[in-house]
């Protein structure tokens, strides 16, 4: 099977960086970041949420493998510091933490 990434999918690719948790506070403080776990494909998320699929979005939340930037999260992320990743999909910025590299 031959599956190209959709046109949206390669912008929003594109559109990922790497970013610190001091850069997300503004965002945290708003109540506008989602939480993306570590299993889940952070881009193919931002494609659910930019795309309105709501069933889909609503099957993560359920799930808890995305959900709103909670107190204890972020207490977390302040203390580790850890390498993240975000993307935009306004009014959210999706935010994942990177997996670390096996030597």
């Amino acid at each position: 099977m031959n599956e190209q990434p959709s046109t949206l999918y390669a912008k929003l690719l594109g559109e990922t960086a790497p970013i610190t948790w001091q850069e997300l506070q503004p965002f945290f403080a708003r109540g506008s970041l989602l939480w993306v776990d570590s299993d889940q494909d952070l881009i193919e998320v931002a494609e659910a949420v930019a795309e309105n699929r709501k069933d889909e979005v609503a099957a993560w939340l359920d799930a808890g493998r995305i959900a709103v930037l909670d107190d204890s999260r972020a207490q977390d992320l302040l203390a580790r510091d850890p390498a993240l990743w975000a993307v935009v999909v306004a009014p959210w910025v999706l935010v994942q933490e990177r997996a670390e590299k096996k030597r």
